[in-house]
Order: structure tokens, then C-alpha cells, then sequence
């Protein structure tokens, strides 16, 4: 499932794909030797509103560290070959540690139970007096990593993208199920359901909702290689990392919205029968639900309402 990759190339993208030192030109051989990169950012504990300090730690341990702490939602980290690790140290300055999952100290946990997603991995990590190396230690800088602003809008429109292949495969599956249909409701305008016009109807808005969400995410991601190819060029330019943010952001707000929709229009082209367990035709919406509830959309329509009337501009960090 496209889910569990989405941090392995957040990660690539972030800290590897460009390496500087002689650490990163390290990770990206491995990767390119086929290493998968995990994630473990969230935490349960309830910090402050703003507060982004984690209470995952690494304290000073001769010429490295100690990393203590557990995170919960580690997507794709079950079966990675190495994990990011967001941290605090003792000053409260924030980092990124990259480390493999099999060192002494770490502790994989398969307890994730969404309603959907079920197969990305999305389970709790624990980290027990976890000996890191400086190297392996990337503090945030304006520059570098996570303190550059909107480096996370890769990671939001990854899921938006995700979710719009979950559409595509909704009007796939609806499409399929009309043709296969042999039997119509007994008040139906046509005895053929692949005839009717009220199913034509409803796969047709199927259909137009894929289309829009893949137009929508391909737009967002012209957005995002510009905003790539400015900070390339100069990592000062922050108009067109504004602009992908918000492009992304827009997209999720739509999709999202046109996938669940469509999840529940698929039911009304097959009827009570879809229901079946053995077709697991739901976990469609399932699926595209907990998508969603990543980030909630209504932030994001907040903020864009907020930056269209005020000019004020999106979350440089986070979830934009």
C-alpha cells in the first residue's frame, strides 16, 4: 500500500536525496542498495496548543547520544530498515535523528487498530537508552531539514495523492460491479442495471470526481517542483514554498472530500449486495477516512480562508 512508503520518501527527500557529509551520502547508499526509511514523529502526551517540543529525547552520552522516548502512528516503520526520530535535547532545541530499527534499545510494536489504513504499520515505537552517534543527529536549521519552511508539504500532498488513487480505484470498482450486476431493484427505470441511468449517473459522478482529484493533485505537485526547484536555486525564496503549501492544502481540502464522497456513492451502484464482507468494497471509505483525519481538512480551510480575506500567511511548519 502506497501509505507505507510515504515516510521512506519524505525522508529521501528531506536528508538524503542531496547528502552533505559523509552520514548522509552513507543513508543514501543504503538506500539506493534498497534500505526503506520509517518515521516516528507523534506522540500521545497533550502539550500546549503550538508546543512542538517532543518529550522524546537525547541527552549527551561521550562523543554521542542517548535517545529515550515513544512514539505512536510510526507508519511504515515495521517494515523499514531504519527509522527518523523527531527529538528534543535537553535545551529544547529541536532534531532529527536517523537510526536502524534493529539497534539494542528499540522496541517495534504492531498495535495499530484504525478502522482503515490497516496495513501501513502504524504502530507504537519505543526507544530505551538508544545509543546514537553525533552524526546520526540533525539539529533544525533554517536550511537544513526540518527548519526549512514548508518542508513538510511533500509529506501533506503525498496523502491528498494517496487518496486520490483511493478514487481512482472507487470508480474502477463501481464500473466493474454495474457491468457485473444481473439483477436491477424491482421499481428501477431499466431492467438491465448497466442500463439504467440512474447508475449511469451515479458512476458517471464517480468518474468525474477521479478526474478532478488527479487533476487536482497533479496541479499541486507542479506547484511543489517549482517551490523544489527555487530552493535549489536560492534557499532564501519563500513565495514559492508559500504557494505549494497552498496549492497542497487546497488539494487535500477537495479530494479528501470527493474520495469519501465517492466511497459512499459506490454502494448506491451496487445496492445491498456490495455490502458483503467477501467483496470489502468499504474499505474504500474506510480507508480514505482515515486518510483524512490526519490532518483535519478544517484547519486547513481555516487557514486558507484566514490567508484569501487577511493575507495572512499558512503554518511554515506541520501539517502545511
Amino acid at each position: 500500500m502506497a501509505h507505507i512508503l510515504r515516510n521512506h520518501f519524505s525522508v529521501v527527500e528531506r536528508f538524503v536525496r542531496a547528502p552533505q557529509d559523509d552520514q548522509s551520502r552513507k543513508w543514501r547508499n543504503d538506500v539506493v542498495d534498497g534500505a526503506i526509511i520509517g518515521l516516528a514523529t507523534t506522540e500521545l502526551e497533550s502539550p500546549k496548543i503550538g508546543d512542538v517540543i517532543p518529550a522524546t529525547t537525547v541527552t549527551p552520552d561521550g562523543d554521542g547520544y542517548r535517545l529515550n522516548g515513544t512514539k505512536y502512528y510510526s507508519t511504515g516503520t515495521l517494515f523499514a530498515d531504519y527509522v527518523l526520530v523527531r527529538v528534543a535535547d535537553s535545551k529544547g532545541a529541536l532534531a532529527a535523528t536517523i537510526i536502524p530499527v534493529k539497534r539494542d534499545g528499540v522496541e517495534l510494536v504492531d498495535d495499530w487498530d484504525g478502522s482503515g489504513q490497516r496495513l501501513t504499520g502504524s504502530g507504537t515505537t519505543h526507544f530505551r537508552n538508544v545509543r546514537v552517534e553525533a552524526a546520526e543527529v540533525i539539529f533544525d536549521a533554517p536550511h537544513l531539514g526540518y527548519g526549512v519552511a514548508y518542508s513538510n508539504t511533500y509529506a501533506q500532498l503525498f496523502l491528498t495523492a494517496v487518496n486520490a488513487g483511493i478514487l481512482a480505484a472507487i470508480e474502477r470498482d463501481a464500473t466493474a460491479l454495474v457491468r457485473r450486476r444481473a439483477r436491477n431493484f424491482y421499481y428501477a427505470p431499466a431492467e438491465r442495471p448497466a442500463d439504467d441511468p440512474l447508475l449511469q449517473q451515479t458512476v458517471g459522478q464517480i468518474s468525474s470526481h477521479a478526474f478532478a482529484a488527479r487533476s487536482i493533485v497533479l496541479a499541486a505537485a507542479d506547484a511543489l517542483d517549482a517551490a523544489s526547484v527555487a530552493f535549489t536555486e536560492d534557499a532564501a525564496k519563500f513565495a514559492p514554498a508559500l504557494d505549494a503549501a497552498l496549492a497542497s492544502s487546497k488539494a487535500k481540502v477537495v479530494v479528501d472530500e470527493l474520495t469519501i464522497r465517492s466511497g459512499s456513492l459506490l454502494f448506491d451502484a451496487g445496492g445491498a449486495s456490495a455490502t458483503k464482507k467477501t467483496d470489502n468494497l468499504d474499505r474504500h471509505w474506510r480507508n480514505a477516512r482515515t486518510l483524512a483525519s490526519h490532518n483535519p481538512g478544517t484547519h486547513k480551510a481555516r487557514a486558507l480562508g484566514d490567508y484569501a480575506i487577511n493575507g495572512t500567511p499558512l503554518p511554515a511548519m506541520g501539517f502545511f
